[in-house]
């Protein structure tokens, strides 16, 4: 059979994106820095392909517009770059599959897989699979195709909305077959298949993996009876089965074809059941057609990447934009099938009241650009989103944090479905209720649960109550701020107070010696401290990413810089700054200019913070800089995850000419527009029209503006100006004007002027053990504070004693402290527990701790403080591709009668229990006598995190023992790690 080729395409059919795979490779040859582009079907701009390289776990296939079928091709099964299913520098395809995740950091979907073969049929994926050839790749908005060298077929590929539609171009011969695959990447549950004719085939598939319970039922049909068919179970076949259940189910159908001939699958989804998906085939595919249904997924793009029309950019920007913007509308995904029903986060069937129900909420991610470009450009469905919202808390009693098919992973931190809600509500969305949203958002805040305990407690988290400690404390005061200010609309201002009191608890972790977020340990600042550092007090992310991470009071955090010329330089300094990222390897953290890392979440705001201290001709620089370098038409086009469509709403945003810094004001701040005629089409017919008047690469710099024809200079644009429809007009050039939007009433502002907060207090103390005594004194961040402290652990008030000088603790003690002033009241308590340990006791690390798993030195393995069930705390120590060795001194010849340590696994984390345990005694420290060997029965694939103490009653004389435990060695192949070092994690030997 010969591969089907395509007409020779000339540069002006290129622009018109006839042939979206070749245009990687000649876009050079169309002078893509000169031609200006204005783009009639915005749909011809998309390359699918971007994103698919390096880091960015995008997908090729074909979706609708928020469509629940993702049809796309499965490069690869495991590892990080393996997420979405697909990655571009692979080269064997393992068959097309109905679910994808775009840009996660986390794998899940690719279910239900179709692969065609030529010949007998196998069922192990490592036979069916094919080879192909990049060359032979093609991907557009609502297609994808490629030529499978093995079988010699041709894959075609398109969708509805509920239904991926196949074409597959076989060669002439007895033998074309298509495997169905139920077992596919995931671990199964329970499947099961039914060939109802020979023409339908329909079935169920339940699986476990990030989502803990996925369901997906689905109908198939062919365009052409097949001959023959069969099902396979453990990948034995039986030919005479017609259904069968299990957890490793397979099938295949075959056909009779002649010489390029096509046959057509139709595959329906949905989480309800078989019928549903039967109907939503009914709905929308009743009839055959591929070429038909390609035309109206590309239609229905068109008119989807039709609500923001570019013009007179080069073709890699404008591909770059429509491509963006093609990502954003890739997820959240529609869930409920045509008649309304969906599979509800307490797992039972649910019905609508007419609305599109969603999955796949990356609120951690979304939250920041990707809602607020919804709240322009579609309103409608915004309030859907938060309906679907308020019916998980509804069904699950939490609003979601990063729900996946009905299930919530609990990944990522914060409450952001609260900012999403209250962003939307107070730039005038409705649609929802208000009262319901509230109870939801006063909930998920009030929670026992991931450190918001510790945070109402203490007004922060401290970094020995909770892992990631400064960015929960970050987000979770913004989360507050955005209940605060809806609960102010609702006229709620007892909630409002409390909440905008909240809102400060930034303040609480700001350390004015460093001028940066630093983490609280035990009561004092955490050392050493190194704000390059990426560790376990942040998510993904160091003390440079953090600290300027105050976007509902960035009036409070320049008065903690000590003026806005200070924080200016600070802000100069994360992107000017030659050191590197220090601590743990997180793969998220790219994109880098200077600290300033594009690539992952928690930096996106940052380069628009020059507006905010009088500066933005510096925030036009870097914004220009960053959609330049770091967003570009070719498959490793973004510098990290798409992450659902925020990476890609960013550039959207930015190119636009702002960006939303602080969700939850109906405020964007200015930066520099990437086009020169950007045209917004709102609902209701009105146009939002933004224009840069010689706007180049070299001419990013505003020089001034106009808004509806008057002189604008404020460097911020309000959410009303833009839905209202209007023109906004800049003038360009090389070189900054240092006056426009720069004046202190032109720039925007963030400011809480209520409930102002004091400051928590600080211990200091060299350490929290005591052996002998321990000085103990403490610090205030409120020059004019009194400090008020107990030394029995309850919380301090007027009448406890005012501390005046340090002082000395030789027991164990539990010391609390707080500041106050006559104008702001009391601060929230600080508290620090010192632990007295035996004095004559001492350690000898025979093997060296991973630098960032020290566990506070090696006296920690004898403090008699066992580490905590979440071993991120810090109390453990962490030793990578070693084995563990440790001799304790006892001070003196003792009667030994038990012997042992504790350990933790955590196989997600690489942490595994060491193989073996041997511990040995001496009386000189030379001679040693072995007295116990351990194993245990914790499974090296159990992924449940658990600790065990591994130990044995002994029966010995010895002032020594040693300590040998044997690490498990290098991650296997199933392993999202594999070939990675295995991590020896131990705490508190035990000897008695």
């Amino acid at each position: 059979m010969k591969i089907p080729t395509s007409p020779k395409f000339t540069c002006r059919l290129l622009i018109q994106g006839l042939a979206v795979s070749l245009l990687l490779v000649l876009s050079s040859a169309c002078s893509t820095e000169e031609a200006a582009i204005n783009p009639e079907n915005p749909a011809d701009y998309v390359n699918p392909f971007i994103g698919t390289d390096a880091h960015g776990h995008t997908y090729p296939g074909a979706s609708m517009p928020f469509g629940m079928v993702q049809l796309s091709p499965n490069t690869r099964l495991e590892g990080w770059d393996g997420v979405s299913g697909y990655h571009y520098t692979d080269s064997l395809i393992y068959g097309f599959s109905h679910t994808a995740l775009s840009g996660t950091g986390v794998g899940d979907y690719n279910d239900i897989l179709v692969m065609p073969v030529v010949g007998q049929p196998v069922f192990a994926n490592t036979d069916y699979r094919s080879p192909f050839r990049k060359s032979s790749e093609e991907a557009s908005a609502g297609y994808y195709r490629v030529f499978l060298d093995k079988p010699g077929v041709l894959a075609e590929m398109t969708s509805t909305t509920r239904v991926g539609h196949h074409r597959y171009t076989f060669p002439a011969g007895q033998e074309s077959q298509l495997i169905i695959d139920l077992v596919h990447r995931d671990k199964v549950l329970d499947s099961w298949i039914e060939i109802v004719s020979d023409t339908e085939i329909r079935g169920m598939r339940r699986s476990t993996n990030w989502a803990s319970d996925l369901v997906w039922y689905f109908h198939m049909e062919f365009s052409k009876p097949f001959v023959r068919s069969g099902i396979a179970i453990d990948d034995q076949l039986d030919q005479d089965l017609r259904r069968a259940q299990g957890t490793h189910i397979k099938a295949y159908v075959g056909f009779e074809t002649t010489e390029n001939e096509a046959i057509e699958v139709k595959v329906s989804l949905s989480a309800v059941d078989a019928e549903g998906a039967k109907a939503n085939m009914k709905a929308e595919l009743p009839e055959w057609g591929f070429d038909k249904t390609r035309a109206n997924a590309y239609e229905a793009w068109n008119t989807a990447l039709g609500k923001i029309r570019v013009r007179g950019g080069t073709l890699d920007q404008t591909t770059v934009f429509y491509t963006a913007l093609y990502h954003s509308f890739l997820q959240p995904n529609t869930f409920n099938d045509v008649d309304g029903r969906y599979r509800g986060m307490d797992r039972q069937i649910h019905t609508g009241d007419g609305d599109s129900r969603y999955t796949v909420f990356s609120l951690w991610d979304t939250y920041r650009a990707w809602h607020p470009m919804m709240t322009i450009i579609d309103t409608t469905r915004t309030a859907e989103m938060i309906r679907t919202m308020l019916g998980m808390y509804d069904e699950g009693g939490l609003l979601p944090i990063w729900e996946l098919g009905g299930n919530e992973t609990g990944t990522m931190i914060g409450n952001h479905a609260i900012s999403v809600i209250a962003d939307a509500w107070l730039k005038g969305i409705r649609g929802f209720d208000s009262e319901k949203a509230l109870q939801a958002m006063m909930h998920s805040t009030s929670r026992d649960a991931l450190g918001l305990d510790a945070y109402r407690r203490y007004g922060h988290i401290p970094g020995n109550k909770e892992h990631e400690s400064i960015s929960k404390t970050l987000e979770y005061a913004y989360n507050d701020w955005n209940v605060a200010l809806f609960a102010q609309s609702l006229g709620r201002d007892e909630v409002y107070r409390e909440y905008i009191r909240r809102a400060q608890f930034y303040k609480n972790i700001y350390d004015p010696q460093t001028g940066f977020m630093r983490p609280r340990i035990n009561g004092s600042w955490l050392e050493p401290f190194d704000p390059t550092t990426v560790d376990w007090h942040f998510t993904e992310a160091n003390s440079w990413h953090y600290s300027f991470y105050v976007p509902q009071d960035m009036s409070g955090l320049i008065q903690l810089h000590g003026g806005k010329e200070n924080l200016a330089r600070n802000i100069e300094e994360l992107f000017t700054t030659d050191k590197p990222i220090t601590g743990r390897d997180m793969k998220d953290i790219t994109g880098m200019i200077g600290q300033y890392a594009q690539g992952n979440e928690p930096s996106h705001h940052m380069a628009y913070l020059f507006n905010y201290v009088n500066q933005p001709w510096r925030s036009q620089y870097y914004v220009r800089r960053i959609m330049d370098d770091l967003f570009r038409n070719t498959p490793d086009g973004l510098s990290g995850n798409e992450d659902c469509g925020q990476m890609s709403a960013w550039l959207v945003m930015s190119a636009m000419g702002f960006y939303p810094v602080s969700p939850g004001s109906p405020e964007y701040v200015i930066g520099t527009p990437w086009f020169p005629e950007v045209d917004i089409h709102l609902e209701g017919g009105k146009v939002f029209e933004i224009r840069a008047n010689e706007v180049s690469k070299k001419n990013f710099y505003i020089q001034s503006a106009q808004l509806n024809g008057q002189e604008y200079t404020k460097s911020w644009l309000s959410h009303a100006d833009i839905m209202q429809g209007g023109e906004l007009r800049f003038k360009m050039a090389s070189s900054p004007n240092h006056t426009w939007g720069s004046r202190d009433e032109d720039v925007p502002k963030t400011e809480i002027t209520e409930e102002i907060l004091l400051p928590v207090p600080y211990v200091i103390a060299d350490d929290y053990r005591i052996r002998d005594s321990l000085k103990v004194s403490f610090g205030k961040l409120h020059p004019e504070a009194l400090l008020f402290y107990t030394m029995d652990g309850s919380v301090p008030d007027s009448t406890s004693q005012i501390y005046e000088k340090p002082f000395y603790v030789r027991k164990s003690t539990t010391v609390q402290v707080l500041a106050w002033t006559p104008e702001l009241g009391y601060s929230y308590p600080m508290e620090a527990e010192f632990i007295k340990i035996d004095q004559d006791r001492k350690v000898q690390l025979n093997s060296t701790p991973h630098p960032n798993y020290h566990g506070d030195g090696p006296d920690a393995l004898i403090d008699g403080i066992r580490g905590e069930s979440n071993w991120r705390l810090g109390g453990w120590q962490g030793y990578q591709g070693t084995n563990f060795e440790a001799i304790v001194d006892l001070g003196s010849l003792k009667d030994v009668e038990y012997i042992g340590a504790g350990f933790t696994q955590d196989l997600r984390s690489w942490i595994l229990m060491p193989k073996r345990v041997i511990y040995s005694v001496s009386v000189d420290g030379k001679t040693w006598s072995e007295v116990a060997r351990m194993g245990h029965s914790i499974a090296a694939d159990d992924y449940t995190i658990q600790q065990k103490e591994l130990g044995s009653k002994v029966k010995a004389r010895a002032r020594f023992v040693k300590v040998n435990a044997e690490y498990f060695g290098k991650l296997p192949d199933w392993h999202l790690g594999a070939g990675g070092e295995a991590y020896i994690f131990i705490d508190e030997i035990l000897v008695r």
